[in-house]
Order: C-alpha cells, then sequence, then structure tokens
C-alpha cells in the first residue's frame, strides 16, 4: 500500500473512533508508521487531510451516482420514480455497508461531521454533494410535475433523512428504533425495502399538509 493511501486509512479510523479534534497528527503517524514530514509532503495540513479523506469517498460515490442518473435518462422520460430513487440511495448504502473497503469507519466519521460540527469542512462536504443534488432534485420534479416545488423540497429533505439513517448501520438502526432485531439485513434488500417506503412518502396525494 501507498504511503499516501495508509494515511488515509489509518486517519479515517482513528478520526472516526477519537474525533476530530482529539486525533492529533502525531497520533496518526505514528499508527500509520510514517514521520510527519510524509503527512505534510502529501496533504500540506491536518484539515487538507480530513477534506481528502471525505473527497476519497464521497467523488467515486456521487460519480456512481450521476452514472446511474444518466443511464436512466438515455432510457427513460421521465425516470419511473422506483428506478430514480434507487440510483439516489444505493450507492451510499452500499458504502456504508462495505466492511472489507472501509466504508463503515467512514460513515462514523460523517457522523462527526453533525455531532462535531465545523463551518468549513460542511462547507466543503456541501460543495461535494451539490452537483448530485442539483441534478436528482431536477430529476424528481420531471418524474413528479404533480408536487408544489416546496413541497417536493421538503420530501426530497425527509428522503435524505431516511438514507442517513439507514446508513447509520444495523446497530444504530436497532437502537434508535428500540428493536431487538439480531439480523443484519442484506445491502440490496435494504435498498429495495427503503425504495418502497420512499415511493410513498414521495407520491403526490390528493392535497399537500400546510
Amino acid at each position: 500500500m501507498e504511503t499516501r493511501d495508509r494515511i488515509l486509512d489509518i486517519a479515517e479510523q482513528l478520526f472516526a473512533e477519537q474525533g476530530l479534534g482529539q486525533t492529533s497528527l502525531r497520533a496518526i503517524t505514528a499508527a500509520a508508521g510514517v514521520n510527519l514530514a510524509a503527512v505534510h509532503y502529501h496533504f500540506g495540513s491536518k484539515e487538507a487531510l480530513i477534506y481528502a479523506i471525505f473527497e476519497r469517498r464521497l467523488k467515486p460515490m456521487n460519480a456512481e451516482r450521476l452514472r446511474r442518473l444518466d443511464e436512466l435518462e438515455t432510457l427513460h422520460d421521465p425516470v419511473p420514480l422506483d428506478e430514480l430513487i434507487q440510483a439516489f440511495v444505493a450507492p451510499p448504502l452500499e458504502l456504508s455497508r462495505d466492511q472489507t473497503h472501509g466504508g463503515e469507519h467512514f460513515i462514523h466519521l460523517l457522523g462527526r461531521t453533525y455531532s462535531e460540527p465545523t463551518e468549513s469542512l460542511q462547507e466543503h462536504v456541501r460543495t461535494l454533494y451539490e452537483p448530485v443534488s442539483d441534478r436528482y432534485q431536477a430529476a424528481f420534479h420531471t418524474t413528479l410535475p404533480g408536487l408544489d416545488p416546496i413541497e417536493l423540497y421538503w420530501r426530497l429533505h425527509f428522503m435524505v433523512g431516511t438514507l442517513a439513517y439507514c446508513m447509520s448501520g444495523p446497530n444504530t438502526m436497532r437502537l434508535i428504533a428500540s428493536s431487538h432485531l439480531t439480523e443484519n439485513e442484506d445491502t440490496q434488500i435494504l435498498i429495495k425495502r427503503l425504495t418502497r417506503f420512499l415511493i410513498g412518502g414521495l407520491t403526490p396525494t390528493s392535497a399537500p399538509a400546510p
């Protein structure tokens, strides 16, 4: 493994476990078996290292979301709601359940952006999400023309919140839901269950609540 990737892997794990503010560069270099100069050479600063961790995970995930949307829009006009939802929710759910490549560590780290908010990091993450948000909001508007734009905004907002809940992992989901279920749902089955639920929440009804 190259030095840069080793630093990213170790830093991601330590930031997720100990917190962004509590994890020092020296702790990261010690765990990674590199010197401080290596971090400065590859990243320049602790803040830049944190940004690089988020970019490494979010850019490929968002590229996959856009790839799926591009594919759907070449086949359908408008895109069927169930397929549009799956294209949006599947890549992040697959990332969150990817234990082989460290996706679980990253999801814990992503939660740190809410429990340890810093304006610069949150703005950086928003910037990474923005192209996907714009494209999908337009696609949902085309698929759901009967929804008022404000109503659509709130329904998409709730969709993202539900997705974040599902990304938190089986243990957190059981804790929040006070559930005693012990079986971990297969990722693809979870995607299908979530899609069916979101179809109900996004489909226009006779009259939206004020």
